[in-house]
């Protein structure tokens, strides 16, 4: 019988090969083990007039604690396209780099690129996956989003843990300091934003989530730490500079100290 080649699906070769290596396929855990692991949030992402801007603090707690200021989680999965997570932050990094791998494995078997709604249903199914994990604490909710080179327009793409997939307009944020992103960027969106301004509006969002939740990390000048910050629009995904994040970080907070609203 002769072996099959390699399909165009890294996550199916695993499934069938060394299922072991996939995140959702861990052994049971403790029932409070979601507890006992660092946690990642907030992520946001909007629209602009080219592209999309999606920004990530660099908190992760573990309940009450501060496990890490300096995760990182937003990621460049492809020359088009970003992903943020939220939740169980090993099991959500993991998901990301395997998203990765899955759309580079791709492109390299068929010699061309998912469309943006083929890669968002791929990293739902990815996410339907884990639902094992998921129910003993250890979810993960990613944010999804990038640049459509079909339609011209940036797209972004929210997921719950059970793998459902949802396309958002304008805006959307995940993990426990959304809330208060949101409505940041319900009142600082606009149509037609340029991409320094839609930056400006990402910032200023997480800086507002910090301000009312404590899983969320702020700007924090003296270790000199900024969000993550990525724009995507028709010459691929760009990060933005820690200049460019620690000037706007300083306009906001002079800004807010001198109308008093840090009071």
């Amino acid at each position: 019988m002769t072996e099959l080649g390699p399909g165009p699906s890294f996550l199916e070769y695993l499934n069938r090969d060394r299922p072991d290596l996939l995140p959702g396929t861990r052994a049971a855990l403790p029932a409070d083990a979601g507890a006992q692991v660092p946690h990642g949030t907030t992520i946001v992402a909007l629209a602009y007039a080219d592209g999309i801007v999606m920004a990530g603090d660099r908190r992760a707690t573990m309940g009450n604690v501060i496990a890490s200021r300096r995760i990182e989680k937003v990621f460049e999965t492809d020359t088009y396209s970003v992903i943020g997570i939220a939740g169980a932050a090993g099991l959500a990094i993991d998901i990301a780099k395997l998203f990765t791998v899955e759309l580079e494995h791709y492109e390299k078997i068929e010699g061309t690129r998912l469309s943006l709604d083929g890669k968002a249903n791929r990293l739902a199914s990815m996410i339907r996956s884990n639902m094992p994990m998921a129910l003993q604490g250890m979810s993960v909710v990613p944010l999804f989003a990038g640049f459509d080179t079909f339609s011209g327009s940036g797209r972004i793409f929210s997921f719950d843990i059970t793998g459902g997939l949802y396309e958002e307009v304008e805006h959307h944020s995940i993990g426990s300091g959304s809330p208060y992103a949101r409505g940041a960027l319900k009142k600082l969106w606009q149509p037609g934003l340029g991409a320094t301004a839609a930056v400006q509006v990402a910032v200023e969002a997480l800086y507002d989530a910090a301000d009312d939740d404590s899983a969320t990390g702020g700007p924090d000048t003296v270790r000199g730490l900024w969000p993550v910050v990525y724009t995507v629009d028709s010459s691929g995904a760009h990060r933005v500079e820690d200049a460019i994040l620690a000037d706007m970080a300083a306009d906001i907070i002079a800004t807010r100290t001198a109308s008093g609203r840090e009071s």
